[in-house]
């Protein structure tokens, strides 16, 4: 006998929630990428500012060497030089400060951005649909043998709604007291398309 249904609709809800939950992580994560990427942004100015520094830092480091040279009066002429080639590394330093902020920044922030949409994902739909696998499983198991068939179709009895249940036979419960093959096929083969599974027929 063909089991009652041609249609999964749970397992195509279950697919098409899977899709929407891959779209969603990868949609967050683009998205803490693309603000990583535009609050690096903010750098720039600390790149240039470190380079400027270190440029002019070097430059007069060498220009007071060369002017030390000079016979008695060299050391005297060399300070001005180091005290500005003191005050351009601080510079450089205050650029490589800014850019280090900005790296802690983008980084909170994508960890910011972040969190929310894989918190949903983590705690709201792993768990369902490891719960969902776990019941799956347990029913596809039961399905192998006469004895989880009949389980099976007393829950459907049960569970599902009144409509489904007299499409089966006009007076399904009697059917299945008495052990009617087709019917106790039929319940459990309404069962698992709950669980987004396919009936097997005898």
């Amino acid at each position: 006998m063909k089991i009652y249904a041609d249609r999964f609709p749970t397992a195509a809800r279950q697919l098409f929630t899977d899709l929407l939950v891959v779209a969603w992580v990868y949609v967050a994560i683009r998205g803490a990428l693309w603000l990583h990427d535009l609050v690096q942004k903010l750098a720039v100015p600390g790149q240039k500012l470190e380079g400027a520094g270190s440029g002019l830092a070097d430059n007069l480091g060498d220009a007071g060497s060369k002017v030390g040279r000079v016979p008695l009066v060299g050391d005297e002429l060399t300070a001005p030089f180091q005290r500005a080639a003191d005050a351009a590394r601080s510079l450089a330093d205050a650029g490589r400060d800014q850019q280090h902020l900005v790296d802690q920044l983008a980084l909170a922030l994508t960890i910011a951005v972040l969190i929310f949409p894989l918190g949903l994902v983590l705690f709201g739909w792993l768990p369902l649909r490891l719960r969902w696998m776990r019941r799956a499983g347990s029913a596809a198991k039961l399905a192998a043998g006469p004895a989880g068939r009949d389980l099976l179709a007393l829950r459907a009895l049960a569970t599902q709604p009144l409509g489904r249940l007299t499409r089966i036979a006009p007076d399904v419960a009697e059917a299945w007291r008495r052990g009617d093959d087709d019917t106790v096929d039929a319940l459990a083969a309404l069962e698992l398309r709950q669980l987004g599974l396919r009936g097997r027929g005898r």
